[in-house]
């Protein structure tokens, strides 16, 4: 059993970050999430997220707000793979929901068209990118997670290893 299986049955309560948290969060620096985000959407890009089928949020400015943890994670799709993106402008896509209703999609115990109706989940800007956003995800067959090629003293180990072998 992996982790996301053991997730989808602990069934996470529903909650809702406290207001300090937000606010504390508002004030940070975004590009550190940013940079995780993108690192993360990198990684399962050609493997699990079709290149192709992304090919209209190119040079699109997009941004994930999690309401209730006070973060605007504002992102774009290069030649090169997803970047965090500096800007004022308005996003051409914003999807907005509370941090809990974005693990509810990430376990798929709730489906986009749930949440939205329910105004659990906002999209503003460009509807066709956030239908193509939405299909995109709805059709990815996730992997299993492998928590131990994760493991914090195996990460260490690798890193190691790496940077030994560039000392040479």
């Amino acid at each position: 059993m992996d982790l996301i299986d053991t997730l989808r049955r602990a069934r996470i309560p529903q909650f809702t970050l406290p207001p300090f948290v937000g606010a504390v969060h508002q004030r940070l620096p975004q590009l550190p999430p940013t940079l995780g985000l993108t690192t993360a959407l990198n990684l399962a890009l050609d493997r699990i997220l079709p290149r192709d089928t992304l090919a209209p949020l190119a040079g699109k400015l997009v941004c994930l707000r999690v309401t209730d943890a006070g973060l605007s994670l504002n992102f774009t799709l290069t030649e090169k793979g997803f970047r965090p993106a500096v800007s004022s402008a308005k996003p051409d896509l914003m999807i907005s929901a509370r941090a809990r209703d974005f693990i509810a999609l990430a376990l798929r115990e709730e489906d986009p068209d749930t949440l939205f109706f329910s105004r659990r989940l906002l999209m503003e800007g460009d509807t066709d990118l956030g239908l193509l956003v939405k299909n995109t995800l709805d059709a990815i067959d996730w992997p299993r997670l492998d928590l131990e090629a994760v493991h914090p003293l195996r990460l260490f180990a690798l890193l190691r290893l790496r940077m030994g072998s560039s000392d040479r």
